[in-house]
């Protein structure tokens, strides 16, 4: 089969390994990290540009390296070729092999940040997406004394002091292994991250299960959704996550 891939450059290191063995070929397109930060429509309509300018390449299907990411993928669809998409709420599924896994974990660690070599060297919006990131609109990115001259010293303490409310709850964070690690500096900045937080820190082994079969085409109804010419992804409140509806 040839292959079109739109994938989030969280997964640059593990899809470019597991594209060199597929046995299909495969083009590929990496869309900025960002793009979780600018919010779902800014998102949807991204994906689907990307989607829309596939030129007339015989592609057998369009594969998404992405999870449902606050409903981000819904809507998205195509009028010439099928999608293909794992059904997993976010990209934690995706790195831990099945959304089992990543669940059972999830349980068992409350306020557990997840780190991979994507996360670490991909994980900041640069350019562009900085620009429209929720963040920056929002002025959450700007320094203390960026505040105080915009909104004065009350308002800039009391910002600050919510900001620091959003990650009050984590205490640990969790690199996945994926074997793809060209050596152990980005485990090392994980550990050193949790050392000067305070937090607790965890390695597991990830899993290029789920990634592997999305490339090779092992498109079980279980573990991926495949949206047909003309139907869109829907959100789903059960386990299947995502289902396809006839578009418009």
């Amino acid at each position: 089969m040839r292959l079109r891939l739109i994938s989030c450059e969280i997964f640059f290191r593990e899809m470019c390994a597991l594209i060199a063995r597929s046995p299909h070929t495969i083009d590929v397109e990496f869309l900025p990290k960002g793009l979780h930060d600018v919010g779902t429509a800014e998102m949807h309509a991204r994906l689907q540009a990307a989607i829309d300018r596939i030129d007339n390449t015989p592609y057998d299907a369009i594969l998404l390296g992405y999870g449902l990411c606050n409903n981000g993928i819904v809507g998205l669809t195509s009028r010439e070729r099928q999608l293909v998409v794992p059904r997993a709420h976010d990209c934690i599924t995706l790195f831990m092999g099945n959304a089992s896994r990543y669940m059972d974990y999830f349980e068992t660690h409350p306020g557990v940040y997840f780190t991979t070599t994507g996360w670490i060297e991909r994980g900041g919006a640069d350019g562009e997406l900085s620009q429209l990131a929720l963040g920056k609109q929002l002025g959450f990115l700007q320094t203390y004394e960026e505040m105080v001259a915009r909104y004065g010293e009350d308002n800039a303490r009391y910002l600050q002091e919510e900001l620091g409310n959003l990650t009050r709850h984590y205490r640990q964070f969790t690199f996945i292994e994926m074997g793809i690690e060209p050596d152990g500096s980005f485990e090392e900045r994980t550990r050193q991250d949790a050392a000067g937080r305070g937090w607790t820190f965890e390695k597991v082994q990830g899993d290029l299960g789920l990634l592997r079969r999305l490339l090779d085409g092992q498109w079980d109804e279980t573990e991926f959704l495949i949206v047909p010419p003309g139907f869109q992804i829907v959100a789903k409140y059960d386990e299947g996550i995502i289902a396809a509806e006839p578009a418009g």
